[in-house]
Order: C-alpha cells, then structure tokens, then sequence
C-alpha cells in the first residue's frame, strides 16, 4: 500500500506528464500512406514537406540524406563539411524508397491542423561509401547507452523521471535516435528517487555510485526547471567518472528545453569518439591517367572529374602519348578517391592501394571505353 507522500509524488508526477504534453502545442494522430508509419535506423530519416510534388520531394530528399549523414556519424555539422553539399544535390541516387505520412490534429487554437511527412530510406552501402569517399570523421558502432538520470521541477519541487515515467523523456529519448544513439533511464527505485538531490547539486559522483548496476558506466544528468520567462535544463555528461561537457539549454517549449540534452550530448561524444579513415587525409595527389585516345576522352574525363564532390580542383601537368598526368586537390585521401571512381565506369585504378599504399611518383588510372 503506498503512504501519503508517495501517493501524493505518483500524482505530481502525473500532472507533470499531462503538463508537458500540453506544452507541445498541437497533438498529431497519424494517418500513413505507404507501408510505413516513421522512420526507423539510421538510414532511414523523415521530413516536413509542404506537399507531395516532385519539386518538393526532391528538395526534401536533400534534407533527409543530412539528416542521415548526421545520424551515420554522430557530426551535427556534417552538412558543412568538404564535399558533402554537392552530395546532397545528387540526394535522389542515395534513395532506396520513401512514403508519405499525414498528419492530423487540433492546434492550440481549436482549429484542424494538418502536417505532411516525407519518410524517406536510403542505400545503406551508399551511404557508407559516402562518409568513407569524402572521409567524413564518424563516431563508430556500437554507440554507449548513457543512463540519463533527468529531474523536472514544475514549481511543486523536484522529481526524478524513471522508467515508469517514460512518457515525460520521450522529447529527449527521440532526439537521441535521431543522432543516432539510445538513452536508457533508471528503474526509478526509492533510493533512486532521493537522488533527484544530488542530481540538484550536481554531485556526478552519487549518481556514478547510483549508476553501477547500469551499463554502461556514462551518465547523463539533467535538471530541467521552469522559470519566469520559460523552462531551463542544466546538463553534465559524465563518461567512466569523468566529466565530459556541461551546458544549459533554455526554451519555452520543456520538451525543446529537454531535447537539448541529447544534442549536447551526441555533440560530446563525437568530439571525444569520432575517428577518420587514415585513408582520408585531405591534400594534392599525382594521378597518372591512361587509355585517353582522343579530345572526347579528355572531355569525357574532365566532366567526369568536376562532377565528383571529393575533388576540389584538377591542375593539368603533362600530357603525353602514354597519358595525361593531373594533380588532383582531394578532401579525402586518394585511396577514397579511387574506390569511388572504380565503380563509375569511366576510370579504373591499376595501382593496389590496398598492398602498394600511394607510391611516390603517384596513382596510375585507366580510361574505360566511352
């Protein structure tokens, strides 16, 4: 039988959890066109659109691919990395299918509201090939499930979320996935309860205490409050006991307020985790190219190379019977160059990276049959 304090907690919480779904503004039923309902994994990404035009697809499929580039490696900011907005304009050869979903409900004001989604799916291996071609820094699988030990107070005092209270941290745990890791939270146990106030003082070393039958050993720790003007969280990440970042995210909305946690904390984790391919060191590489028979093939060969996003600029060297010799200035390694072209059919690398690395006097390329 619960006592009066715990009855009066348990229905605290509940109006806590009524209070943040208000909060959201308008409450969506779904109506989904297509075999699917939302995105699921890290390929698989969803958008807002206006309507169900071409244009408007196309436009939205760009979007989506950063978003997916994103959730692949962990960088918030991939979009404005090296080569990876011409990418983005080619967008549709990445898709393997997408669906619309519809979206119904009430606004704040009464009045019906309606909210198109474009759910799109795209090529795993491409995408792969994608991040390694342009040697995006990724932060690798399997990914740390931090414990996120999050309190709320609503101006009735301070409560830890459990597990029981899922509902109230599903803004955070949906952010979460979208970068491309998970949150897990604690049982929500008496003497977890009564950690809300360390989780107050910002005493990370209780919490990692708390945190031992949890795996594994990083902690997410929030208090999210409201003020005067709106709502506060103060957020610490604390990996193997060390404390990796802090920050605060302030919003009128709690549950933007709150999915700021799991931005600052994907943000965190790529910084400390992320790893590029040795292969992607950016710089210029001398490429010998052969097999060019005539102006068409030189044509063919310089379109070819201005259309891919890993080369920056092609300086002309020497041409000669045997061939045409080019610095190429990468974003990435040679060696990531190379596995792209050799699936284009244009060009074809006779050098075995994989055992020669980069010789010296540079990279020998053959010219497919146009």
């Amino acid at each position: 039988m619960q006592t009066r304090p715990q009855r009066v907690a348990h229905k605290a919480m509940g109006w806590l959890l009524v209070g943040l779904c208000l909060l959201a503004g308008p409450v969506f039923a779904q109506r989904v066109e297509g075999d699917r309902a939302a995105a699921q994994g890290a390929y698989e990404t969803e958008v807002a659109v206006r309507n169900q035009t071409d244009g408007e697809r196309e436009k939205a499929f760009a979007r989506a691919l950063a978003q997916a580039l994103t959730n692949v490696t962990g960088d918030r900011g991939v979009a404005q990395r090296p080569g990876v907005r011409d990418e983005l304009g080619k967008a549709k050869d990445y898709v393997a299918g997408y669906d619309y979903r519809q979206d119904e409900g009430v606004s704040a004001t009464g009045a019906p509201s309606f909210q198109t989604t474009l759910v799109v799916r795209f090529k795993q291996q491409d995408v792969d090939d994608l991040v390694a071609m342009l040697g995006l820094p990724s932060w690798p699988q399997p990914r740390a499930k931090p414990v996120l030990w999050l309190g709320i107070d609503d101006g009735s005092g301070p409560r830890l979320v459990g597990l029981g209270q899922y509902n109230a941290a599903k803004s955070i745990m949906d952010q979460a996935k979208r970068r491309g890791f998970a949150l897990g939270l604690p049982a929500g146990n008496a003497a977890e309860q009564a950690a809300v106030g360390a989780i107050w003082r910002g005493d990370t070393g209780a919490i990692a205490a708390l945190s031992k039958r949890y795996s594994p050993p990083v902690q997410l720790i929030g208090k999210l409050q409201r003020g005067a003007t709106g709502w506060s969280a103060d957020w610490l990440l604390v990996d193997h006991g060390k404390l990796l970042s802090s920050w605060q995210t302030v919003n009128a909305d709690a549950r933007r307020a709150m999915a700021g946690g799991a931005d600052g904390a994907a943000d965190a984790m790529f910084k400390r985790y992320a790893k590029a391919s040795a292969d992607g060191l950016p710089g210029v590489y001398r490429v010998h190219v052969l097999g060019i028979r005539n102006a068409d093939d030189y044509l063919r060969l310089a379109g070819y190379l201005e259309s891919i996003s890993v080369v920056k600029r092609v300086i002309p060297i020497a041409a000669t019977p045997a061939g045409l010799d080019l610095d190429l200035e990468l974003v990435s390694g040679v060696a990531n160059f190379a596995r792209y072209v050799n699936r284009g059919g244009v060009m074809m690398t006779t050098t075995d990276l994989a055992t020669e690395g980069v010789p010296a006097q540079g990279v020998t390329f053959q010219m497919s049959g146009g």
